[in-house]
């Protein structure tokens, strides 16, 4: 065993690795035209980072590029040929990455590099060839706290799916895994569907559905264990922030099955239903996540700050249940999240914010961003780092923020 500055290292052949539950954070990124951004590399190895400007500067896209190095995708739902800059075809972000204390010159120091080139995304991890973007997933974890997040209360059931999907993910490959075959198998099912009848499809069907039986019933499995434990993370967060106890989170599966002998007479009867549709109407593609309030719905009742805060502290809980399986806390991203709370809900959330290494931060030049510091008095400590954000450029600020 060997230490590097306090942090435990284990050898392996002619490498030393961090021991498991060893914390990564961003040292530097570098892109190239990658939305407005400028085509420079910038230090960003704080443990906290303020991004201050006006708006329409590029914060926003800074994160953006922070999340796509992380995930290989936009957390805004852009496609991958709209991440160009205006008039480009082509782009790249790199970023280094290594423990918290470190820089670009620390020996455990990782490289992940993505390159969009002639409408194909390739995915380099040192320099290694990336095959399955799920291997990206346990390099540097984040959690991005943004306006988009509001879908995951008021929005469709299709996007909260998506939001605990996304959590199980996180912490589970192997429920990355099960969604994955699902998927596949619910695809060539409602592929089948749409044909029609007849002996041959129904011979497919008879073949398909215990597959889909199989990964369907895991899938719901898991997500009825993780939501009673985000809910258990989830209520306490909310009513500690907002005053406003007895929040919880209900799973409600689609199957009310739990075998798949069940589960195998149920597609049977529902086989005609399914084949006029043309799809499968029924399955995990179709659960439901419901926020309640003792008996009844909350959400749908909730005012418009009600329902922020509830995103809000929806990624809180996701960053906590990830660090509590793991042993790893995940990056943060927060983008101007702050901006839409009053002076006391910031404090209380300040005061729940999940554990992290490292956290970014977008705010406007008025708001008083020397305030959220870690330090007390509000002083910014050498942890900090403050960049002015104009036009796509970074410009780090030696002076105190106020």
């Amino acid at each position: 065993m060997l230490k590097i500055a306090g942090r435990r290292l284990i050898h392996i052949g002619r490498t030393y690795i961090l021991e498991p539950g060893a914390i990564l954070i961003f040292y530097s990124l570098n892109t190239t035209f990658f939305r407005n951004l400028a085509d420079e590399e910038r230090r960003i190895n704080g443990k906290d980072v303020f991004l201050v400007g006006e708006n329409g500067q590029g914060k926003t896209n800074f994160l953006e590029a922070l999340y796509f190095a992380a995930f290989g995708s936009s957390f805004r739902g852009s496609r991958d040929t709209e991440l160009a800059r205006t008039g480009e075809k082509n782009y790249s972000v790199r970023v280094k990455i290594g423990p918290a204390g470190g820089d670009n010159a620390d020996p455990l120091c990782r490289e992940v590099h993505i390159k969009y080139e002639k409408d194909k995304k390739t995915v380099l991890l040192d320099g290694k060839r990336v095959e399955d973007r799920r291997d990206l997933l346990s390099v540097v974890p984040c959690v991005v706290f943004c306006h988009e997040d509001m879908e995951f209360v008021a929005g469709s059931p299709e996007r909260r799916r998506w939001f605990f999907d996304q959590s199980l993910s996180l912490c589970d490959g192997l429920y990355l895994e099960d969604l994955r075959n699902y998927r596949k198998i619910l695809k060539s099912r409602n592929a089948v569907l749409r044909e029609g009848g007849g002996r041959v499809s129904a011979k497919v069907l008879d073949a398909l559905e215990p597959q889909m039986l199989s990964y369907g019933l895991k899938l719901m499995e898991q997500r009825e264990k993780a939501v009673e434990l985000f809910s258990n993370l989830f209520g306490p967060l909310y009513r500690e922030v907002s005053g406003i106890d007895g929040i919880t989170i209900r799973y409600i599966p689609s199957w009310k099955f739990r075998t798949t002998d069940a589960g195998a007479a149920f597609l049977a009867e529902r086989r005609e239903a399914d084949s006029s549709a043309g799809v499968s109407l029924s399955g995990p593609h179709r659960d439901r996540y419901v926020f309640y309030r003792g008996t009844g719905e909350f959400a749908a009742k909730a005012s418009t700050g009600q329902r922020r805060l509830l995103a809000l502290l929806l990624r809180a809980a996701q960053a906590r249940r990830f660090s509590g399986i793991t042993g790893k806390n995940p990056v943060l991203l927060l983008d101007d999240v702050l901006l839409e709370m009053d002076g006391e809900k910031r404090r209380r959330f300040l005061a729940v914010m999940p554990a992290y290494d490292q956290a970014f931060y977008t705010f406007l030049p008025e708001e008083p961003y020397s305030h959220y510091t870690r330090n007390s008095g509000g002083d910014r400590g050498a942890e900090t780092l403050v960049y002015c954000v104009e036009n796509g450029t970074l410009r780090e600020k030696d002076e105190t923020g106020g």
